[in-house]
C-alpha cells in the first residue's frame, strides 16, 4: 500500500481520467461541476466533490493524487522563498503606477482595482490585457487574457488603439483574448466555474472579472440578502484565486463603491463587498480623478507587504501613460 502510494505521488497526471479512481463517467460528472483540470481538482474540497456520486474517502484520495502531481503540500519558509520566484510581475504601463505596485501586478494574487464611474477601472482592465501579450523584457508575461464582462463596457476598438500604440499587431492581440459577458450572479459564477479548462489550453496568464460585484449588487437586495450575497461572493472570489495559483496567473477585479454619508472625516466612499472583498484581494487600489483633465489618482490602500502611498497616471487615446512634469498638479511638481 504505501509502495502504491509512492508511485502515486510521483506520477504527472495530464487529464482526469489519469487520476485513479477515476473512470469516463465520473470524468464527466465531474467536468459538470466544473472541474475541467487536475489542477482544478487539485485546489477542490471533499464537499465540492460530492455532488458527482464521490464518497468522502474516495474524494480525499482523488484531491491528494491531484495534489501530488501538482506539488501542492507544505514547505518551509525557505523552499517558499525560492517558490517566490516563479511569481511574476505584469507593467500596467506606467511606471510610477508599477513602482506602487512593488514592479507591477503580482501573479497568483488577486488585484482589485475600485473607484467612481469615470475612474479609469475598465481602461486598466484594457490596457492590462494587451500588456499581458508583451514579452517579459517589456513587462508582459507572453500570455493570452480571460475577460469577464458584466457591465458591457468592454471594447475591441480600445485594444485595438492599444495595441497600435505599442507596435503589435491588433489582429493579434484581439485573437489573444477570450471574452465572456456574464448576465446574471449566476452565470458570472458559472463562466468561472467552468474556465479553468480554457484558461489552461490558452496560456492565459491574466483573468479580468470587470466588475465583481455589479450583478451581486443589483439581485442581493436588502438586509436580509446580505448573508447569501457574502457567502457566493467569497465562494466566487475563491475560485478565481485557485486559478490564479493554479496556472501561475493573474487575476484584476473591479469594484464599484458607495457612499458612507454618516463618515465627516476623511474620504466617504467606501468599496462594495464588505470584508469579503477586502480580505481576498490582496492587493486594493482606490482610483479617483484629478481636478480636471485626463489625470487619475491611485491610492494603494492594502497589501501584504507594500506600504501605502498614491502615484499618478493618465489616460489618453494610447491606453495608459505616465503624466509628464507640466501635466501634474501644483502640489505634486518638483
Amino acid at each position: 500500500m504505501v509502495e502504491e502510494e509512492e508511485v502515486i505521488a510521483k506520477k504527472r497526471y495530464e487529464f482526469l481520467e489519469d487520476l485513479p479512481g477515476i473512470g469516463p463517467a465520473t470524468a464527466q460528472k465531474l467536468r459538470e461541476l466544473g472541474f475541467h483540470t487536475v489542477e482544478s481538482l487539485a485546489m477542490a474540497t471533499a464537499r465540492e466533490l460530492e455532488p458527482a456520486g464521490i464518497g468522502e474517502k474516495k474524494a480525499l484520495a482523488i484531491i491528494r493524487a491531484a495534489r501530488s502531481s501538482i506539488s501542492v503540500s507544505f514547505v518551509r519558509a525557505d523552499e517558499l522563498l525560492r517558490m517566490r520566484e516563479n511569481v511574476l510581475r505584469l507593467t500596467t504601463g506606467s511606471k510610477p503606477l508599477d513602482r506602487l505596485l512593488g514592479g507591477g501586478l503580482e501573479t497568483q494574487t488577486i488585484t482589485e482595482f475600485y473607484g467612481e464611474y469615470g475612474s479609469g477601472k475598465s481602461q486598466i482592465c484594457h490596457q492590462l490585457c494587451v500588456n499581458v501579450q508583451l514579452p517579459p523584457e517589456r513587462g508582459g508575461l507572453n500570455g493570452a487574457a480571460l475577460y469577464i464582462d458584466t457591465e458591457n463596457t468592454f471594447r475591441t476598438e480600445r485594444i485595438v488603439q492599444m495595441a497600435r500604440h505599442l507596435g503589435l499587431d491588433p489582429e493579434q492581440v484581439v485573437k489573444n483574448i477570450i471574452y465572456a459577458e456574464a448576465y446574471t450572479s449566476d452565470h458570472q459564477m458559472f463562466l468561472l466555474d467552468n474556465a479553468d479548462e480554457v484558461v489552461k489550453e490558452n496560456n492565459v496568464k491574466l483573468i479580468i472579472v470587470d466588475s465583481l460585484t455589479s450583478h451581486f449588487r443589483s439581485e442581493y437586495i436588502g438586509r436580509e440578502m446580505l448573508a447569501p450575497r457574502q457567502q457566493r461572493l467569497n465562494k466566487h472570489m475563491h475560485k478565481l484565486i485557485r486559478l490564479a495559483r493554479a496556472f501561475n496567473a493573474a487575476a484584476v477585479v473591479t469594484n464599484q463603491v458607495m457612499a458612507k454619508p454618516d463618515v465627516f472625516f476623511g474620504d466617504a466612499v467606501h468599496p462594495i463587498g464588505g470584508h469579503i472583498v477586502a480580505h481576498t484581494s490582496h492587493t486594493r487600489i482606490y482610483l479617483r480623478k484629478a481636478a480636471h483633465g485626463p489625470v487619475r489618482i491611485a491610492r494603494l490602500v492594502s497589501s501584504p507587504y507594500l506600504p501605502e502611498g498614491e502615484e499618478i497616471f493618465k489616460i489618453t487615446e494610447n491606453g495608459i501613460e505616465e503624466v509628464s512634469e507640466e501635466e501634474k498638479p501644483k502640489s505634486r511638481r518638483g
